[in-house]
């Protein structure tokens, strides 16, 4: 598990192309990857390919709303042959963690799957005027997807 580096761009979008094709997640340029490279955690192998990510986004504090900084996980993937293999969970269990470090408040996501992992981590579904309204504007509502929130 590291941070990702610009120099990973490309391989974000490789890793990412199959669940957007799928729907799942929102297409994305591999310059917008270079772009938010330091919002991901990635997993590879020493001298291999990406075998997970997830991006953190932080939102800053809402006084307005009494609410301090929170975050948005988004992009969370895992290549299809280390599914169910403990990848997508240590990606959790890291991001979690940052999120800690950062001091977010709560962490929110969105997703048009079951969402069964989220949910094993306290997630929960939530209304969508909860979460930063920056992200919660940008959702697409033709994708039907569930926002999920943990608090922290």
């Amino acid at each position: 598990m590291r941070p990702a580096r610009e120099e990973d761009a490309a391989e974000l979008a490789a890793l990412s192309r199959p669940f957007v094709r799928s729907g799942a997640l929102r297409e994305r340029s591999v310059s917008v990857y270079a772009d938010h490279a330091a919002d991901f955690l990635v997993m590879a192998v020493p001298g291999g390919p990406l075998e997970g990510c997830v991006g953190l986004r932080v939102h800053p504090a809402d006084p307005a709303r009494g609410r301090g900084p929170v975050g948005v996980l988004y992009n969370f993937c895992v290549a299809g042959h280390r599914q169910g293999r403990g990848v997508g969970a240590g990606l959790m269990r890291a991001v979690l963690a940052a999120a800690r470090a950062k001091s977010l408040h709560a962490l929110f996501t969105a997703t048009t799957g079951g969402g069964d992992l989220f949910l094993r981590y306290g997630f929960a579904p939530a209304a969508v005027w909860t979460a930063p309204s920056a992200w919660a504007e940008s959702l697409d509502p033709r994708r039907n997807a569930r926002v999920l929130a943990r608090s922290l």
